[in-house]
Formats: C-alpha cells, sequence, structure tokens
C-alpha cells in the first residue's frame, strides 16, 4: 500500500473551535443515528471533555485535517479517537495512520484495540479490512482488537 503523507502536531486550546466542528462534520450523523442530536448537550458535553493535552491534530500540506488521540492501556495501545474532515476521507489517510500505529504497537510488543460506535457502518468496514475483529459487544458500541502478531501476516494492508 502507497502510503497516504501526514504529519501530526499537538493540540493546544486554541484548536478548540477546529475539533469541535471537526466533531460535528464527522460524527453528527452516527451520533444522530442512535441518540439523535441536541447541539446544546453535544456543545456543553464537549466542553466539559476536552483537553488539548490528549489530541494530536493530524495535518494534511500544512492544513489540519483531522484529530488523533491514542493512548498506552497496559499491553495495548489504544486509538481513542481518530477523525478527518469529509475533504480528506477515503483517500487513505487513516489507512495510513492506523497502518502507522499497528506498526508501533508490534515494535512495543502490544495489541491495537478501539470503540467503533455501530452507527458507523464505514470506519467499522475500514477496520475489518485492516485485520481488526470484534471483541465486544456493547450497548451503542463494538470492541474491536487487532492482535499484532496476526497484524504482521496481513497483506496489502
Amino acid at each position: 500500500m502507497c502510503k497516504a503523507p501526514y504529519s501530526l502536531r499537538p493540540a493546544t486550546s486554541a484548536d478548540y473551535d477546529f475539533l469541535y466542528q471537526l466533531h460535528v462534520v464527522a460524527m453528527r450523523e452516527y451520533v444522530e443515528a442512535l441518540w439523535g442530536w441536541e447541539e446544546a448537550w453535544q456543545q456543553e458535553y464537549f466542553a466539559r471533555k476536552f483537553d488539548p493535552h490528549k489530541y494530536q491534530i493530524i495535518q494534511i500540506d500544512g492544513h489540519d485535517a483531522g484529530v488523533l488521540l491514542v493512548e498506552h492501556k497496559g499491553h495495548e495501545l489504544y486509538l481513542g479517537l481518530i477523525e478527518l474532515l469529509p475533504a480528506y476521507q477515503r483517500r487513505g489517510i487513516g489507512s495510513s495512520i492506523i497502518s502507522d500505529l499497528i506498526d508501533r504497537a508490534r515494535e512495543a510488543g502490544q495489541f491495537l484495540s478501539l470503540h467503533v460506535l455501530r452507527s458507523n457502518k464505514p470506519a467499522r468496514r475500514l477496520y475489518e479490512r485492516l485485520g481488526f475483529v470484534a471483541t465486544g459487544d456493547e450497548e451503542y458500541k463494538v470492541k474491536m482488537i487487532l492482535r499484532t502478531d496476526q497484524a504482521s501476516k496481513r497483506s496489502n494492508v
């Protein structure tokens, strides 16, 4: 696979508006399908949970294109969040980022895990294509894991 070029930079408090608007355009359809969309609640919840130190801004050609949150949890690398603006979706960027995370997890002897909203079928298809398997079924989301010892056997990811 030819990897799509991207860079990451630390988020700052100045990224708040960008990150909220990104959340709206990237996730509204999937949130709405599960719970409906209440703008005031979404804004309050986002403000309460916002911690710029947790996030990295995905950049393409110097332009802010998305957000990434990765956490170390014991023996796993956890992909807590990846969102891209619609203009940057379906261009191989998400696949490149996740492939790099797979390599990072493999080098550290960890597995890579994530949760995906049940309603976000495009993301789930991407994760399955990259080798993730569902390991837990929760009320509104599915836990998926990619064992990195298996990831080394994947082809053309």
